[in-house]
């Protein structure tokens, strides 16, 4: 999430359709502690052997027939716990896609999202999906807010594309349309995300101004931060716009909230995959392409109503 980059969304203008109405069906089966995910029968040989691209694989995770993602499954409809307690979710749908692609299992693992790439780097995961945005400075492993290299950075597959919405609670939309007119005004957000940047960059241009700063209130999930606002101690909340659309339509049976504003600063979501595992990275891109030429990506996309944010091809690297 970047306007200092560290963001789950990044530049280049575009719109998604809003989320319509959603039929919680995963494919992905929750299994461990409630913190991981499998589709069932990916990694044994029988489906391996079906796979068209497990040879694209690193040996070691062929013969353990798993990819351990890092997720914020907090993040509806990206990847949430269904009633049930099953992971659902646009991720959960494309990685089981995936995973029949690439003979494997796609485990997901619940973290908050400003711990996934430190996760990367210390091998607790395989990958990242998280509706987490590919920009240069996560590439280059610098922070946003200080210019100054943090780490090695990460390589990313391109998947999906998202901008950023604002959403207050219903019927108190105290004027706001668009980010300008935040000044004054307390927003609660997901720490570390673009939106959070992006209220940074706002709060030090309202100052700038001479007019009132925005207050800003990080937490660590979504969810956090809608309930802050529910209590009237935040004026507004900001996140990726099927978030927003998704909150807004289900919160409360769609009394709670509403969507203010135009959504900006659209941007490539991304695989993240810890430097120098080329092989993994390849071989994730090439499952991505494929489930994108077959149409599968497409009905996952139309499944959960964001067919706008579809992309045509996987690129490694393509944000900005």
């Amino acid at each position: 999430m970047t306007a200092s980059t560290t963001r789950r969304t990044t530049a280049a203008r575009s719109r998604l359709a809003a989320v319509g109405a959603i039929a919680v069906a995963g494919t992905l089966l929750l299994t461990g502690c409630g913190d991981q995910t499998k589709d069932k029968g990916a990694g044994d040989s029988t489906s391996e052997s079906k796979a068209p691209l497990a040879d694209k694989l690193p040996q070691t995770i062929r013969d353990k027939g798993v990819i351990k993602v890092g997720s914020d499954i907090a993040y509806a409809p990206v990847e949430f716990k269904d009633d049930s307690g099953k992971v659902v979710g646009i991720d959960p749908d494309i990685a089981a896609a995936m995973g029949k692609q690439l003979g494997v299992t796609f485990e997901f693992e619940n973290a908050t999202f400003d711990t996934l790439v430190g996760g990367l780097a210390s091998k607790r995961y395989n990958v990242a999906m998280s509706a987490m945005t590919d920009t240069k400075d996560r590439q280059e492993g610098i922070d946003g807010d200080t210019g100054k290299k943090v780490g090695a950075g990460v390589d990313f597959v391109d998947y999906f594309t998202a901008g950023v919405s604002l959403y207050t609670n219903k019927g108190e939309d105290q004027g706001i349309k668009t980010w300008d007119d935040l000044c004054g005004k307390t927003m609660a957000v997901q720490r570390n995300t673009f939106s959070h940047d992006l209220a940074k960059d706002q709060a030090k241009k309202c100052t700038d101004a001479g007019e009132q700063t925005l207050k800003i209130e990080p937490f660590d999930t979504n969810p956090e931060a809608e309930t802050r606002m529910r209590s009237k101690g935040a004026d507004v909340v900001s996140a990726d716009f099927p978030i927003a659309a998704y909150s807004v339509k289900n919160s409360g049976g769609g009394k709670y909230f509403e969507v203010v504003g135009d959504q900006v600063e659209a941007g490539p979501y991304g695989i993240a995959v810890a430097k120098g595992n080329d092989e993994l990275r390849d071989a994730l891109q090439a499952a991505v392409q494929a489930i994108i030429d077959n149409g599968e990506y497409q009905k996952i996309v139309e499944k959960w109503g964001v067919a706008d944010g579809a992309i045509t091809e996987a690129k490694i690297n393509g944000g900005s």
